[in-house]
């Protein structure tokens, strides 16, 4: 039976995975990122900023900037290796050590006998790290790329970063050609934060652990233990047979994915206990739910296995 992580003991955190600074190619300062961010009710981020030469490969220290309620998990967003469209390899790595060795990864651009990607992220795995395969879209990813990263935990499925600065946000077409496939991936929605740009606070995911330290996020995470959102809140996914019932913030559309064209989508206003029939599902082996509310803002729960 797959954990219902609503009932699990603790509480929901709120982070964001995916930022960088000036210790790469943000605009802030890390000590100033953190700021921010705990400001706007964060309970922890990730600064992951390019792993690459250009930058002295830099696995940002944020540990003076943690607090009785605020944290941070080390990470970065690794390179190397080219992806089929002769592009570099993007892949986020979240609770690395900070010895993580270096790949062979000067600039932006792929080269000649470097470490594949896929190796890459196996590695990162191997070292501890949450891993996903970052924005599928804006990296013009292929199904064959994103089915070679065996590592892999997640699909950044939501980076607020690519939507606002070119409008290619997603890799939901990414994730669900890989979940019908078997593969048991997650999903995560983040920011992808420079700071040069309205690029912050736009994706998030909210974690259920006991604490808030780096230890128990990275567990939750690997564990899948949370839900991603750019606004409304999930408090309930309760699944039977015929029907699924989602408790909400109030929203006005409750839609249920599965493999193929299989959806089913329940209107109305101001909706926060909403049952959806499964009957459409028959064939799908795995499920997962999107809630939209008046603003337009969305949030979604990691698949359920069948």
């Amino acid at each position: 039976m797959q954990t219902d992580i609503f009932s699990l003991p603790g509480k929901f955190w709120r982070g964001n995975l995916h930022t960088h600074s000036t210790r790469s190619d943000g605009v802030l300062e890390p000590a100033e990122v953190c700021r921010r961010y705990k400001a706007e009710g964060y309970d922890f981020i990730a600064l992951t900023d390019h792993f690459i030469g250009r930058y002295d490969y830099p696995i940002t220290d944020t540990t003076d900037f943690r607090d009785v309620d605020f944290t941070t998990i080390l990470g970065a967003e690794l390179h190397s290796g080219a992806m089929e469209n002769g592009e570099l390899w993007h892949i986020l790595a979240v609770g690395l050590p900070p010895d993580f060795a270096r790949p062979d990864a000067p600039d932006f651009h792929a080269t000649p006998y470097q470490e594949s990607g896929p190796a890459l992220a196996a590695r990162a795995c191997a070292s501890g790290a949450f891993v996903a395969v970052a924005h599928p879209e804006w990296s013009g990813l292929t199904t064959a790329d994103a089915r070679s990263i065996e590592a892999a935990h997640a699909v950044e499925v939501y980076n607020h970063g690519c939507a606002t600065g070119c409008d290619r946000p997603h890799g939901f077409y990414t994730l669900d050609q890989l979940l019908t496939e078997g593969r048991k991936l997650t999903l995560c929605a983040t920011d992808d934060a420079h700071f040069s740009e309205p690029d912050h606070f736009g994706g998030w995911v909210m974690v259920k652990s006991k604490e808030n330290t780096p230890e128990a996020l990275l567990e939750a995470l690997k564990a899948g233990s949370y839900y991603s959102s750019t606004g409304p809140e999930l408090y309930g996914l309760h699944w039977g047979d015929r029907s699924v019932i989602v408790e909400s913030s109030a929203v006005r559309s409750v839609i249920v994915q599965g493999q193929g064209s299989a959806a089913v989508a329940m209107h109305g206003h101001s909706m926060t206990r909403t049952g959806v029939a499964l009957e459409r599902f028959k064939n799908s082996g795995w499920l997962r739910v999107t809630v939209i509310d008046a603003a337009g803002n969305r949030a979604w729960s990691n698949p359920f296995w069948r």
